[in-house]
């Protein structure tokens, strides 16, 4: 079970959406509880923490969901060990509320929203609702890219022009090759660089009260 943190409504909603989101590299599960602050009342927000030491691959004191190569390749066997820790922490999660959850959104930033989306696509129907802010799609033979995989999900992609870290070239090339398998793809990008724009959380509120709902 993965270490987490959980930010829920006083009084507990029924059928009220469940947002996931995991963190970027070398970063915890505290890094997006703030983002509680930017969430409709009665949504609930949890943060698991990655299940990597980053220090071992010299990214700092924080934690990692893989190991990372060059533009949009990663060490397979690490991405899948943070899935398969995934699989169970997801299981448990609504265990953990004090009223059934309504759509469950499993989203992230950077390492983290490449991760959600690997988790979705290599899951298919697992999970509805998928948010990558800022991460890339993994070019890697653990996750495909099919119309099979994408059946069923809907995704929002978020993405600063500006971001030096995962450059808006990867988004563009992610979103090519999922577009060219029909996904339900979302698409919004922002004056920004490597960070989650204020508005950024406004527009994925938004797709998710109306994909939520459909």
């Amino acid at each position: 079970m993965l270490d987490y943190e959980l930010r829920a409504p006083e009084t507990p909603v029924a059928g009220a959406p469940l947002l996931v989101l995991l963190h970027g590299r070398g970063t915890d599960k505290r890094d997006l509880l703030p983002l509680a602050r930017e969430l409709p009342q009665g949504w609930t927000l949890v943060t698991p923490n990655a299940p990597h030491p980053g220090a071992h691959w010299g990214y700092g004191a924080g934690w990692a969901w893989y190991r990372y190569q060059r533009e949009d390749q990663v060490v397979s066997d690490t991405l899948r060990l943070s899935l398969d820790r995934l699989d169970r922490f997801l299981e448990a999660v609504p265990s953990l509320l004090d009223a059934p959850p309504g759509p469950l959104v499993l989203g992230g930033f950077s390492q983290g929203g490449t991760t959600s989306l690997a988790y979705a696509l290599t899951r298919p129907g697992r999970v509805r609702l998928v948010a990558n802010l800022s991460g890339f799609l993994a070019r890697d033979e653990a996750v495909p890219v099919t119309r099979e995989a994408v059946a069923g999900t809907r995704i929002f992609w978020g993405h600063g022009l500006n971001d030096p870290a995962i450059p808006h070239a990867l988004a563009r090339r992610g979103r090519d090759a999922l577009r060219a398998v029909g996904a339900d793809l979302t698409v919004r990008d922002y004056d920004a660089g490597h960070w989650i724009a204020p508005e950024e959380m406004r527009d994925l509120v938004r797709w998710v009260e109306q994909a939520g709902s459909a």
